[in-house]
């Protein structure tokens, strides 16, 4: 495995950790390899070193001397400058004689690089039909970006061999959410418009852009979390029942809910779509600066670090029911969840709740937690027929007392083994740009700036205007 972008903080954070740990979990043979490939100048100590600090603050205390000695033995590292082909002579050598073995070369560099990599990787003759590569996001900025990156890694690899990698999809809980659809006769009669009244999608960040401010400043929240992550859990959660667990049955399925979107165009776009910008505020009990003054960020950005839309899928399953998607940086809390709202009894014959919590729901979150909640209605004990919220609560490490796998462990591993299923295909990748980029051309046409929202708060007021106006609420506010 070469993990290009070798010294990168998604390696460090993510890749090198989630490797530690299917090492000691006995899943990784003792003669694999693991290269750091970056542009800096290293040696194998110093690189081990960079390696050891990163897995010990991230893994915390799950670290162990004794699984580190025994990782450490397949980690190595490599200089490699992406757009030199002579440096990709290095990586030849280092594989020479390993032809018949999975290699696995993971792009986390920024998508411009995509296309070099892997035409350096070809000229250096180290491709072989047992190869993969998985590509990291965002994918380009637009349709014909994200088109000419597909061309040029597609040029080197077959789409067999091309792994998209978002890792929400590789989160326990949404691996539950289709058990949940497709394991189960209870659930399937009620997923469909007529049953269900609305459905939520939050994925909240309480960080801001950290160190990320220049890519960042460049992409905004709609390229970088809404055209991947959200729409990629609105198609689990709004697809119809696959033929198999085939991997191409389960994407098939997922492409024809992002082609079934109802375009967001024009005056659309003004009213079914919020943007917004965090100012300063405070964020878990510490004070926290505003957008602008953040290091790489221009004074004078128009960025949005929120956003917030109703989503609408034209198909008899669906039609009439709204997917509210949210996501932004600086918000009240840490949260990634999914919300269904069922309709209520059709004639109520019981002293009831007021409204909202009259409503029936599902709420499958993803963090901090992974768990799912049912809300039903019961008896409050007492005389009367008074009925009173209760939850039936799924809590996936209590209940399975073990540790769930991190996103990247499952991936990386998927990977290896060649399950394409949780990764996107190109032409799922293509239906996602065509949604998205009607939405920035709008913004652009009416000149739609970002609404200001105070860091630590739920996002813009205009958010909760959005949903409010069909007469509903974020499951926050409830």
């Amino acid at each position: 495995m070469l993990l290009f972008g070798g010294t990168g903080d998604l390696v460090t954070r993510k890749l090198l950790p989630a490797l530690y740990r299917r090492c000691a979990a006995g899943q990784i043979a003792g003669d694999s390899r693991i290269y750091g490939a970056a542009r800096s100048a290293l040696s194998r100590a110093e690189y081990l070193a960079q390696a050891q600090t990163a897995c010990r603050e991230f893994l915390g205390g799950e670290f162990d001397q004794g699984h580190w000695d025994r990782f450490e033995r397949l980690l190595d590292y490599v200089k490699v400058d992406a757009a030199a082909a002579a440096d990709f002579r290095a990586v030849a050598a280092l594989l020479a004689g390993r032809e018949r073995i999975v290699r696995v070369f993971f792009y986390s560099t920024a998508s411009n690089l995509f296309g070099v990599i892997s035409e350096n990787l070809a000229k250096a003759g180290v491709v072989t039909p047992l190869s993969r590569v998985v590509l990291e996001k965002p994918l380009g900025h637009d349709v014909a970006s994200a088109d000419l990156i597909n061309q040029q890694v597609g040029a080197v690899f077959a789409e067999r061999q091309i792994f998209r990698i978002d890792h929400y999809l590789g989160k326990e809980a949404v691996q539950n959410l289709m058990a949940l659809r497709f394991g189960n006769a209870l659930f399937e009669p009620l997923w469909r418009r007529g049953l269900i009244r609305h459905v939520q999608i939050t994925v909240a960040e309480e960080l801001g852009v950290e160190r990320r401010g220049r890519f960042y400043d460049a992409t905004g929240a709609l390229r970088d979390m809404m055209q991947n992550h959200l729409l990629q859990l609105l198609c689990i959660m709004a697809m119809e029942p696959p033929a198999s667990s085939d991997p191409d049955a389960v994407r098939d399925e997922k492409l024809k809910v992002l082609r079934a979107l109802r375009p967001l165009r024009d005056r659309d776009v003004l009213t079914k779509t919020v943007r917004g910008q965090y100012k300063a505020g405070v964020v878990g009990g510490t004070p926290v600066a505003g957008y602008l003054d953040e290091a790489d960020i221009s004074p004078d950005s128009t960025t949005e670090t929120f956003v917030s839309l109703k989503a609408e899928i034209d198909t008899w399953r669906w039609a009439g029911v709204p997917f509210y998607l949210r996501t932004g940086k600086r918000l009240q809390q840490q949260l990634t969840e999914l919300v269904v709202t069922f309709d209520d009894v059709p004639h109520p014959i019981f002293e009831r709740p007021p409204p909202p919590e009259s409503a029936n729901s599902l709420v499958i979150r993803l963090q901090p937690d992974e768990c799912i909640t049912l809300t039903i209605l019961a008896k409050n004990p007492g005389e009367g027929m008074r009925l009173k919220p209760v939850k039936l609560a799924l809590d996936l490490g209590e209940t399975f007392k073990t540790r769930s796998l991190d996103a990247y462990e499952r991936l990386l591993m998927d990977t290896v083994n060649g399950n394409l299923t949780l990764f996107m295909r190109r032409d799922e990748l293509d239906a996602a740009w065509r949604w998205i980029d009607p939405i920035i051309a709008g913004w652009n046409a009416f000149d739609e700036r970002p609404k200001s929202y105070i860091a630590g708060s739920w996002g813009p007021a205009a958010s909760s205007a959005l949903i409010g106006r069909d007469g509903f609420e974020w499951h926050d506010d409830l």
